[in-house]
């Protein structure tokens, strides 16, 4: 199985957007490659997957259907996907 079930949506946002991230638990992602647009994508499409209403232009025109239940409350395994991502949004100093 390539997507966990934990997953599927975000990594499917993110591949039709033309972007590729490994979603299962068990991989990690090459966040590390990835530049300050993808990482930008990549965190946001993980809180899109969970219905997060976007407050920003950007995030709106971006994830368009967003904004449903359970509003972007994510569990662990997707926190710590996003605690990684911002870690090299940091590193990479994206603003």
């Amino acid at each position: 199985m390539r997507f966990g079930l934990l997953a599927r949506s975000a990594a499917l946002t993110v591949a039709a957007a033309g972007l590729f991230i490994e979603a299962a638990p068990a991989f990690a992602a090459n966040y590390a490659g990835m530049s300050c647009g993808q990482l930008w994508y990549s965190r946001n499409a993980i809180y899109a997957s969970k219905g997060f209403c976007f407050q920003t232009a950007q995030g709106r025109q971006a994830f368009p259907n967003s904004c449903f239940p359970p509003y972007g409350k994510l569990n662990n395994w997707e926190k710590n996907q996003v605690s990684q991502i911002q870690y090299w949004e940091r590193r990479k100093g994206c603003t």
